[in-house]
């Protein structure tokens, strides 16, 4: 009989081994990364926004030669707008090894360059925190020193939603090929061009090429993580259903001495619509909104396994208290919400006169969830603007609707992404979990923070309807990326792990 020394001394050996084969992985995948940071960077300076064709033509031609030259046949899928998305297979697929589509998104969120700290979000700059917490500016050569350091991010448009992803997979797959490994499933890579307006070529795209998109599993590989930092695993995201209101007033802008107190105020009167649609707790007063949302406690527990730190949350939005839709952050995004991403009327500043507005809109974003369609929402919330008095018009109001009506408006509806997500015990979330725990060693990692639904959408509906597949969307940037709006960044520590995450997706076996 083996001593309890000996067998003691052993497994610290075990662990020792362990500890420095996970180190070398580590290690590989950060000079890989680094080695990989001038590809990010030109693709950030790229510009990405979709209503450009001759942009996206040119991120398309990168991406081609990028994927190309790690062994993939990409194929280009156009469509009428000319804008064209890739599909991208990984060479020497085996008919005995199942199939794993990956999704990323290549365009960008429109820019206000004025808003942003540096001359163009299409040239990325590298910045540091200075002693006193503010950015600064710093040499694009210290992304490649080393030791390498994490806390430096890269700001650019699209800096991490969505194309650091895509490097990071390609940085993966270079690991890969590095050990002269084969990934333990077949590759398949979408990519596309229309994400951030909806990608409303997507579902007739994948439909048209529907040979070319089969798999067994869907990867989305967008998104922040957990706010801890954690690898993290989504089981759905909220769908967005878009409209604009518009409140008529005079027929053109009035003179607001001559005018004010006989000529209504269109600004006025949309402030005071809007406002009833909310209470001072941020719930929605339209009658049926919530209808459909049914948490037992056992999603409770799951909300609450999260683990997220509320009063870090309320910090980083600088606000004192959350709004009281639902108790938790994570139980707040189970409910539809209703946004106002943008009003306008007249003018502001130096530009703003004397005057009563003509007219006064607001652009509303819906984000829905499995149990609440959004085309219901809309119809909800068009029976409540009726209720408060409005006579809702398809166009501009006549002269006659002008006479008949007291209260003029126009609800139109945009765009509409619907709502999904997978149960947590579905295959697709027991191979990643299984993956992001033995992370890039053997040695077992805690398990990843489990979310049942992001706040954010991406086209999962589309894709779940076209190609029938199981998803699970596998964030890899950092939780205060400034996404969609100035400034985004991305934390160059994240590139690291979220490299070790994908690679760990990719030598995982995925279950028949």
């Amino acid at each position: 009989m083996r001593s309890v020394h000996s067998v003691a001394a052993g497994i610290c050996v075990l662990l020792l081994q362990s500890n420095a084969l996970a180190g070398s992985q580590a290690a590989a995948i950060t000079t890989a990364a680094q080695q990989n940071f001038t590809e990010y960077l030109e693709l950030l300076s790229l510009p990405n926004v979709a209503v450009e064709p001759s942009d996206i033509e040119r991120n398309v031609a990168f991406l081609e030669q990028s994927f190309q030259k790690r062994n993939f046949k990409t194929h280009r899928l156009d469509n009428p707008a000319g804008r064209p998305m890739i599909l991208a297979e990984l060479n020497g697929a085996k008919a005995s090894v199942p199939t794993i589509l990956f999704y990323a998104h290549f365009d960008g969120q429109p820019i206000v360059k004025e808003e942003w700290a540096q001359q163009d979000p299409f040239q990325p700059v590298v910045k540091q925190r200075n002693e006193q917490g503010a950015w600064q500016e710093v040499p694009r050569d210290r992304l490649f020193a080393k030791p390498f350091d994490p806390e430096l991010r890269v700001f650019a448009r699209s800096a991490s939603d969505d194309k650091a992803p895509i490097v990071m997979l390609l940085t993966a797959l270079d690991v890969l090929q590095s050990q002269r490994k084969a990934p333990a499933i077949n590759v398949k890579v979408l990519l596309d061009s229309e994400e951030e307006m909806g990608s409303p070529s997507l579902g007739a795209t994948v439909k048209s090429h529907a040979e070319l998109f089969k798999a067994d599993a869907l990867i989305v590989l967008d998104g922040p993580v957990h706010g801890s930092g954690k690898p993290t695993l989504v089981f759905g995201n909220r769908g967005i259903t878009q409209a604009t209101l518009t409140v008529f007033g005079p027929t053109a802008p009035l003179h607001s001495g001559h005018f004010g107190n006989y000529v209504p105020n269109p600004a006025l009167r949309l402030a005071s619509l809007l406002a009833s649609m909310k209470d001072d707790e941020g719930r929605v007063l339209v009658e049926g909104y919530y209808d459909g949302i049914k948490l037992t406690d056992a999603d409770r527990q799951i909300l609450k396994a999260t683990g997220d730190d509320e009063a870090a949350l309320l910090k980083r939005a600088g606000i004192a208290r959350p709004e009281g839709v639902g108790a938790t952050y994570q139980e707040a995004l189970q409910y539809p919400s209703l946004n106002v991403r943008g009003m306008a009327s007249a003018s502001v500043g130096a530009k703003a006169a004397n005057i009563v507005p003509n007219e006064a809109i607001a652009e509303i974003d819906i984000r829905t969830t499995p149990e609440t369609d959004g085309r219901r929402l809309f119809e909800l919330l068009k029976r409540h603007i009726e209720k408060q008095g409005y006579h809702l018009v398809d166009a501009p109001p006549t002269r006659e609707q002008r006479a008949s009506y007291d209260k003029l408006a126009m609800f139109k509806l945009g765009s509409v992404e619907a709502a999904a997500r997978v149960p947590m015990d579905a295959p697709v979330g027991r191979w990643a979990m299984t993956a992001l725990k033995s992370a890039t060693g053997p040695v077992p990692k805690e398990d990843p923070v489990r979310i049942r639904m992001m706040g954010g959408t991406v086209p999962t509906d589309v894709l779940v309807d076209a190609l029938h597949l199981p998803f699970l969307l596998v964030p890899t940037v950092n939780a205060d990326n400034n996404q969609h709006t100035f400034d985004e960044n991305m934390r160059m520590g994240n590139f690291v792990t979220g490299t070790e995450t994908v690679y760990s997706l990719l030598v995982t076996k995925y279950p028949r």
